[in-house]
């Protein structure tokens, strides 16, 4: 339970308007890079290959090769802290009065701290120089695997992945992203809405498949079977109609970024 002094910090800390400003901000670079990600997804499916992977750290490589990317890059490592940051005080600051309800929240909102905090040091590391190498995963797998009862930790890892991905497409069908927005009136409300919808499922499928292959990985003691986006979106390439699905989740991953630059305009914060 957070103390009474954490929340007053949390709550100072979100009324700070360069916070909030650098938080916002944190949705837009958010967006960029997902659009970048569709786009690298759709090269794929077009082409059979690419020179970078279609994933996060992809989409910063690209993205740093860019004029003036250097900078971009601590635009993005800023924006994304700060976004990671808000995401602890939005936990901190929970109130509901069901308590499972109230702590399911601040797990989601600590969550996604993670992951923003995550690709904001990948950000800071392609900065530095180190480049932001792939293969994280198979190593992280390899050593859960090589742990005491490391299959079932790895199992766990990949349904924890699954129920985000799940999570992510009824959000999207359901719509309740429109509850973290202050939702524009008109064209442009449905417009958000489109996006929003395409962008949660696609985004959802992705994440779900990522879990998949974590399972697969733990059921055959492999850990070159586990991957993360990029080996998530190679493997809906490999379905039947693979390119068509490919494409169309690389779309979504568009409308996902769209969405966050509108989400940068009118989210509750």
């Amino acid at each position: 339970m957070p103390t009474p002094g954490a929340r007053s910090t949390a709550s100072r800390i979100r009324s700070t308007p360069g916070f909030r400003t650098a938080a916002k901000g944190g949705f837009a670079v958010n967006g960029l890079l997902n659009i970048v990600i569709g786009v690298l997804a759709i090269s794929v499916a077009a082409t059979g290959s690419s020179e970078n992977d279609a994933d996060q750290s992809g989409a910063l490589q690209q993205l740093a090769q860019a004029p003036g990317g250097m900078l971009l890059m601590a635009v993005i490592a800023i924006g994304l802290i700060a976004l990671g940051l808000w995401s602890i005080t939005a936990g901190i600051l929970e109130s509901d009065d069901d308590t499972k309800k109230r702590w399911q929240a601040r797990l989601k909102f600590f969550g996604k701290a993670i992951a923003y905090f995550v690709i904001g040091g990948s950000a800071v590391s392609v900065l530095l120089g180190d480049g932001g190498s792939g293969g994280g995963e198979e190593s992280a797998t390899a050593t859960l695997l090589a742990a005491p009862g490391g299959v079932v930790l790895v199992v766990l890892v990949g349904l924890g992945a699954i129920g985000v991905g799940g999570y992510m497409v009824v959000k999207g069908v359901k719509q309740k992203f429109r509850d973290d927005l202050m939702m524009p009136s008109g064209t442009a409300g449905r417009v958000t809405t489109v996006l929003g919808v395409v962008g949660y499922v696609s985004r959802g499928i992705a994440i779900a498949v990522i879990g998949v292959l974590f399972i697969i990985a733990a059921v055959t003691a492999d850990p070159e079977q586990a991957g993360g986006l990029d080996a998530a979106l190679a493997a809906l390439a490999a379905l039947p109609f693979g390119v068509v699905v490919l494409v169309a989740v690389g779309a979504g991953f568009v409308a996902y970024g769209v969405y966050n630059f509108v989400r940068a305009r009118y989210a509750r914060i």
